[in-house]
C-alpha cells in the first residue's frame, strides 16, 4: 500500500515553498500520496519556544550566510529558478492559513496551496493585505472574496488552531515538517530521508 506523506506547512516559510516544489518528484518515484496540513508557524513557535532562524541565529557569525548558501544550492540542484524572496517578508500568514483551511473544507486545497505559494514566493505579493489576497486568489481561479470572508468563520479559525496543536503534539517545532507514518522529518534538507521512508513503508 502506498505511503502517505503528511506535509505540515505555512505559506510564510520559503522552505515550505521549496519543499512543495520537490515533493511531486518524490510522489512520482515512490507512489506515495501527499496529505497537506495547514498549520500556523507562529502558533508552533509559541507552543514550542522555537524562533525563526533570523532571530535565533542572527548574532551567530556566518550562520545566516551559510543558510543562504545552502538554499541557493538547493534551488540550483532542483532547478527552482522561479523562486524569489518576497520583498514584503516577513508576511503575517494568519489570513492565508485560515483561507487554506476554508479551501480544504471546500475541496480546493491543492489549487489554493499552489496559488498561495506562487503569490508568496514567485510573484512577491503582500499576501497579508486583504485586497491583494482576494484579488490574487480570484485571478488564480478561486473565490477570493468568499475565501476572505471565510477567514472570519469561527469553524475555520478553530480548525487551524486544532491543526497547529495536533502538529505540536506529534513533535513538530517548525516548518516544513513531514511525517511518513510515525516517522518525523524536519526541513527541506531531509526530503531524501522522506523519500527513503516512503519507499520503506509502501
Amino acid at each position: 500500500m502506498p505511503a502517505t506523506i503528511d506535509f505540515i506547512f505555512d505559506f510564510g516559510s520559503p522552505n515550505a515553498y521549496l519543499s512543495y516544489r520537490v515533493l511531486p518528484g518524490i510522489v512520482e518515484r515512490t507512489g506515495a500520496r501527499t496529505n497537506l496540513i495547514p498549520c500556523l508557524l507562529g502558533g508552533i513557535f509559541k507552543a514550542t519556544g522555537n524562533q525563526s532562524p533570523m532571530t535565533a541565529f542572527g548574532e551567530v557569525k556566518g550562520k545566516l550566510a551559510y543558510e543562504r548558501l545552502e538554499t541557493m544550492r538547493f534551488i540550483k540542484k532542483h532547478r527552482l529558478d522561479k523562486f524569489a524572496m518576497n520583498p514584503n517578508f516577513p508576511v503575517n500568514t494568519l489570513m492565508l492559513m485560515r483561507g487554506a483551511v476554508a479551501a480544504e473544507m471546500d475541496g480546493t486545497l491543492e489549487p489554493y496551496v499552489e496559488a498561495g505559494l506562487k503569490h508568496m514566493w514567485e510573484d512577491g505579493l503582500k499576501m497579508d493585505d486583504p485586497d491583494t489576497y482576494a484579488d490574487a486568489m480570484t485571478k488564480a481561479g478561486l473565490d477570493g472574496a468568499g475565501l476572505l470572508a471565510r477567514t472570519q468563520d469561527p469553524a475555520v479559525k478553530a480548525k487551524l488552531v486544532e491543526n497547529t496543536a495536533a502538529a505540536v503534539e506529534r513533535g513538530a517545532f517548525g516548518i516544513p515538517t513531514f511525517f511518513v507514518g510515525d516517522e518525523m522529518f524536519f526541513g527541506k534538507d531531509r526530503l531524501g530521508q522522506v523519500e527513503e521512508e516512503a519507499v520503506a513503508q509502501r
